[in-house]
């Protein structure tokens, strides 16, 4: 029973190691971040000629909350968009792109949906109507839901942190509908922003010209520099 126990797990790990490596690794980098967070806003804290404040509550701050969701909501539009971009978008030798006769949606034949779904097709792909709608954009639909909702909730910590320092320094407290036009705000944001549409910009274009052996986000290392929509 042990044996047969074991070899699940085993088995579970190596079917499930790509998101239990990135997920582990997440949860290491973000207690990092915290720990290095909380001494950083501890010395701006002395600065101020303030009490310095203990790990638990720098990480249950607005501080540490607006850190986290701008990071956050710039990953999720990173892959919102590039979700839908790649629909129509091409590139010409990137294995980041369909095929180059391939672009839009599709026929129901490739897509494998309606009467071309396949006994081992997700039940919704066969369906019509709204539900194959909703499902066969569900990945991008779910990708931009979660921007949003990290966008919004880095705004509400946004502006209770924004606050917090302006109240430090003796100043007045701005609304959230002030803080939503306030050059903070969108500092925070567009900085992110920038930094994930090049890291798009340049996978697309250098994945033409380079490679990398056994990774599926290359081509093979033989392939042809204008071979496009190929993976290794």
């Amino acid at each position: 029973m042990r044996a047969h126990s074991g070899q699940g797990v085993r088995r579970f790990v190596h079917d499930n190691g790509l998101s239990l490596a990135f997920g582990l690794a997440f949860l290491v980098v973000l207690i990092c971040q915290a720990v290095a967070g909380c001494a950083e806003f501890d010395e701006q804290l002395a600065l101020d000629g303030l009490a310095p404040v203990g790990l638990g509550e720098y990480v249950t701050s607005s501080d540490f909350a607006v850190d986290v969701t701008e990071n956050w909501q710039s990953e999720y539009l990173q892959f919102f968009l590039y979700i839908f971009g790649t629909v129509w978008l091409l590139q010409r030798g990137s294995p980041e792109s369909k095929e180059l006769h391939k672009a839009g949606l599709e026929s129901e034949k490739e897509q494998r949906v309606g009467p071309h779904a396949r006994t081992d097709s997700p039940r919704w792909a066969g369906t019509g109507g709204w539900r194959q709608t909703v499902f066969s954009r569900s990945l991008g639909l779910v990708m931009g839901g979660l921007f949003l909702l990290s966008w919004l909730a880095q705004s509400i910590a946004g502006v209770s942190a924004f606050n917090e320092q302006r109240l430090r320094q003796l100043q007045a407290p701005v609304g959230w509908g002030a803080y939503l036009a306030s050059a903070d705000f969108w500092s925070r944001s567009l900085q992110n922003w920038q930094s994930e549409l090049l890291a798009v910009a340049s996978m697309a274009i250098l994945s033409v010209y380079l490679r990398q052996r056994g990774s599926p986000e290359s081509k093979p290392v033989g392939a042809a520099h204008t071979s496009t929509g190929v993976e290794g």
